[in-house]
């Protein structure tokens, strides 16, 4: 029996023991009453409890907590219904606040940031509220944070993480996107076709250009050529005049002269005759005697020559025609 109650007895000590000690941890605040009020907030250590009269209340997380938002539906300014949720990032910034100022300050956020959420939605067109959630998230926070104030708990920030749009306004969505990207298409087709003809339009206009351009230097050349060639000429025939001259002058000049003249009129006269059907002679014989006497004082048988060039051999007969009097004959066939 002794035993027993030495048992209970240490058992009790090690329980006083126990209560008079508490080790709170790094990461939280503990809150103290005595005698059911308030003592004190326990920071990170080692405490000391008076038994029976000091007991623990509350303890509160100190690092930052994540609250997950329920999806919920909000109805948009042009009467869209969308279905939204979010996360809430907060911190206890006071826990005697956190522990007398509200019952549960997570329930209480969570609940106001759903009606907030509600409030900021419906100010917002359908549009609005995809490209301005920024905004949205920056009017949640602010005005959850001036509503906590009272109960210790600090906003760090809220994200929209979804925003869903009932079916019917997905397929409504969808066909217009589609809308929107067809006419964009043919804009962009319309513009290319444009750019294709303006490109085609700049290229014959160039091209034209170009011709005429072109055309221009070629008749230029070709003038400069022809004048060109016109100067080279005449400083040619010049030149060859001047020479003539000059030789004329010199002795027996003149008679070299004839002679080569009377050489040239021989060989142009035998090709003549050599074509033509009918032969034609001058009228006057005693004038080409004494013209090729003349000849043979500058130069031996040339007399010969001409003979041989008039009547060549092997060639057909051919008519005798007086020029000094057209339309009658002197004489038969040759």
């Amino acid at each position: 029996m002794w035993s027993t109650l030495v048992t209970i007895l240490f058992l009790f000590f090690l329980f006083i023991l126990w209560k008079m000690f508490i080790v709170v941890p790094m990461r939280e605040a503990v809150i103290k009453e005595r005698l059911g009020s308030f003592s004190g907030v326990l920071t990170p250590g080692l405490h000391f409890l008076v038994p029976f009269i000091d007991r623990i209340a509350y303890r509160h997380e100190m690092r930052e907590q994540v609250l997950d938002i329920p999806p919920q539906f909000c109805v948009t300014r042009d009467n869209v219904q969308v279905e939204v949720d979010g996360l809430v990032y907060l911190k206890v910034m006071d826990p005697a606040k956190g522990s007398y100022g509200i019952g549960d300050y997570r329930l209480a956020t969570i609940s106001l940031a759903q009606t907030t959420m509600r409030s900021e939605i419906g100010k917002l067109t359908l549009d609005d509220t995809f490209s301005e959630r920024e905004k949205v998230n920056n009017w949640i926070v602010r005005e959850i944070d001036k509503a906590s104030e009272p109960w210790g708990i600090k906003m760090i920030r809220y994200e929209i993480r979804n925003i869903v749009p009932s079916k019917n306004m997905m397929d409504t969505m969808e066909r217009q996107m589609e809308a929107e990207r067809n006419k964009r298409a043919e804009i962009t087709m319309a513009e290319g076709k444009k750019q294709s003809r303006i490109n085609h339009s700049e290229g014959e206009r160039q091209e034209s250009i170009n011709l005429s351009e072109g055309e221009k230097q070629r008749r230029i050349n070709e003038a400069e050529g022809r004048a060109k060639e016109i100067q080279l000429l005449a400083e040619a025939t010049s030149m060859g005049i001047s020479r003539i001259a000059a030789a004329i002058r010199k002795p027996g000049g003149a008679q070299a002269i004839k002679m080569r003249i009377m050489e040239q009129f021989l060989n142009e006269f035998g090709a003549i005759v050599q074509k033509a059907s009918v032969t034609v002679v001058p009228g006057s014989m005693a004038n080409m005697k004494a013209f090729f006497e003349g000849l043979t004082q500058v130069t031996s048988g040339v007399s010969e020559k001409p003979q041989a060039s008039i009547s060549p051999s092997g060639s057909p007969p051919r008519q005798q025609i007086d020029i000094t009097q057209p339309g009658r004959p002197q004489g038969g066939r040759r």
